[in-house]
């Protein structure tokens, strides 16, 4: 079984990208940010570590940690916010190895895909056979997000800012999906490369 880190930046089209991967019974495809939101469901394995940072003002009335009340704390307690991804990242992180493993042994799939935005900063390429960057240009990302996500020139830059540059993406992803034009291009260099792999 590949294990394959999926990255980009914002804008770029990975949901799409991971919607068409996820048609496939044979791909297991996972979000990083999927992962993290399950840790705010009461009896998570770092539940009662997050109550103990966030206290328990985040509560939701179901009894798990409600992410906007979190978004609200964090916000303004650089401190807790730090607390949060020192736990979070590195639970997710665990989750990942083990479901890998789990995969592997359950014979049931060729593939296990896995995107994060972080990909790279959190250190998924020393587990990942190689990443994918899902590249698109600049003006698309910019459009798509005006279009999709109702975001202003000032927002996007400000998280273009924060992400990495084009340069560090290429530096270490062994595959570059240019998902500038059509879905359907995109699609047929994934399908070219995944070919390719003897699973």
């Amino acid at each position: 079984m590949y294990f394959i880190g999926i990255t980009g930046g914002v804008g770029a089209g990975k949901s799409e990208i991971l919607r068409y991967l996820k048609q496939n019974p044979r791909f297991l495809v996972e979000e990083a940010d999927e992962i993290a939101r399950s840790f705010y469901i009461k009896g998570s394995r770092i539940f009662d570590e997050l109550i103990s940072i966030l206290g328990r003002g985040a509560l939701a009335p179901d009894g798990s940690i409600d992410r906007k009340k979190t978004a609200e704390i964090i916000f303004n307690d650089e401190v807790k916010k730090t607390a949060v991804n020192k736990l979070i990242h590195p639970a997710v992180f665990e989750y990942v190895k083990e479901k890998k493993e789990e995969a592997e042994l359950s014979g049931k799939y060729d593939i296990y895909f896995l995107e994060a935005a972080l990909l790279i900063e959190s250190g998924y390429d020393k587990i990942c056979d190689e990443l994918w960057y899902i590249y698109a240009e600049p003006k698309v990302r910019r459009e798509r997000l005006k279009k999709s996500r109702g975001y202003s020139d000032e927002k996007t830059d400000s998280i273009m800012r924060n992400q990495l540059p084009d340069g560090e993406y290429r530096k270490y992803c062994a595959r570059i999906i240019d998902n500038s034009g059509g879905l359907e291009d995109s699609f047929r260099e994934i399908n070219r490369i995944i070919s390719g792999y003897s699973c």
